[in-house]
């Protein structure tokens, strides 16, 4: 059909001018019988002109409810109000089940909240805050034999300086200490992987170097389900923000560790700041989160002035077959790419959906790598953990929040 020029500024107007061919309307709906949940329909794969996305930076981070798009019988304003926005229906509502829920519990520091560890025998969630300014910060833990549940501080015995993974491994949460000082917590600390039992607080470190160099960081850490083995990654964000004295001595890489042995062994050096990692229940699949979109300066002397987030930059998790009992690392492709910020903590369901701290928000990966939902949050989420005896609740923890949802998407057995 051809269109007198004359008119276009009427039509632009109304917005017929706006929608190209191949939008489906509405863009968003209520959908699941529940206010909270909107689905978007076809993934907003055709936006009506003319839409804009702001570019996140470390003062503010716009998601994907923040674009701009023409009204005009969208209801795309409906995402800015959701906790569960969802792409993919069909599996999005198995996941959520009959009566999801979505509660700010906790509002916390603007510190980094990040390994959590849910210790079973106790019903206790362990949780670290890293924060610059530089300094000794005590961990939290949640109570969850109360109702409701209590957020205090805890100290292990020795304390540990700045853990920034967590996970449980026969009977014991193991830590990721990301900082390294001289005279933080009674004595000297340095990037290290700790244990701490939770009947008795008492911790020791089991791994603090690689043939007499320090580590980076040990950002994030998960154990092999069958070998049992714990791997680990070692970025560089200790040093751009200065929690630890020391500057880099190691190429960043990710490792296995045997603490049976002592042995520690690379697996991975070509991502730029690994992060997050997680295997799939089976221990074939092992996914890193690659955050080098959040980077800072490297050279000896600079550490503590912080990181900037360049959108362009890597911000994507891959995937890795893992062979021999977790010995054989093969295969590396790229799997998602975070629709906002960087993919900063990885867990893997007992479904093999993967979830991933993104901005302010939890997305929800099928194993196929398609997003089939995202939790929404006011605050920037860094990690999260299954708690309960059916692992069907999920704690989210970041700056300034925690949070809580209840839905049937049941977590891995620690054990």
């Amino acid at each position: 059909m051809k269109i007198c020029t004359a008119v276009l500024p009427a039509l632009v107007a109304i917005g017929l001018a706006q929608t190209p061919p191949g939008v489906q309307l509405p863009i968003a709906e209520v959908c699941g019988g529940n206010d909270s949940v909107v689905c978007v329909n076809k993934y907003a794969a055709v936006l009506p002109y003319h839409f804009s996305r702001n570019v996140s930076s470390n003062d503010h981070e716009y998601d994907f409810r923040n674009t701009s798009v023409p009204s005009n019988g969208t209801d795309f304003d409906l995402l800015l109000d959701a906790d569960f926005v969802v792409y993919d229906r069909e599996l999005a509502m198995e996941y959520l089940g009959a009566n999801p829920t979505y509660e700010f519990v906790f509002a916390v520091s603007k510190a980094v909240h990040e390994a959590p560890v849910y210790a079973p025998e106790q019903n206790l969630l362990f949780i670290s805050q890293l924060a610059p300014p530089t300094g000794y910060l005590p961990q939290l833990v949640i109570d969850l034999n109360v109702d409701p549940p209590t957020l205090s501080e805890y100290l292990p015995d020795p304390p540990i300086y700045a853990p920034n993974g967590g996970t449980f491994r026969d009977g014991l949460i193991i830590f990721g200490a990301s900082g390294g000082n001289d005279s933080i917590g009674g004595g000297e600390q340095r990037v290290s992987i700790r244990t701490v039992d939770p009947a008795t607080n008492e911790s020791t470190v089991i791994l603090n170097n690689y043939f007499g160099y320090y580590f980076n960081n040990i950002d994030d850490l998960a154990i092999h389900p069958t070998s049992r083995e714990i791997f680990f990654t070692d970025p560089l964000y200790s040093y751009y923000n200065g929690l630890t004295d020391t500057a880099p001595q190691l190429p960043v890489a990710s490792y296995r560790f045997n603490p049976d042995t002592g042995a520690c062994i690379i697996i991975e050096d070509t991502l730029q700041q690994p992060n997050g990692i997680a295997f799939t229940p089976d221990g074939e699949t092992m996914y890193i989160s690659d955050t080098g979109a959040v980077a800072g300066i490297e050279a000896p002397g600079y550490g503590g002035e912080g990181t900037q987030f360049n959108t362009t930059g890597p911000r994507t998790i891959y995937a890795f077959d893992c062979l021999n009992n977790g010995t054989k690392i093969i295969n590396k492709r790229a799997f998602y790419l975070s629709q906002d910020w960087v993919p900063d903590g990885l867990k893997v369901a007992q479904n093999g959906a993967v979830l991933t701290g993104a901005g302010k928000g939890v997305d929800v990966i099928a194993p196929t790598g398609e997003l089939v939902m995202r939790i929404q949050t006011n605050y920037t989420v860094q990690n999260m953990a299954w708690t309960g005896d059916d692992l069907k609740t999920l704690w989210i923890m970041g700056n300034y929040g925690v949070s809580k949802v209840q839905w049937d998407l049941v977590g891995q057995k620690l054990t």
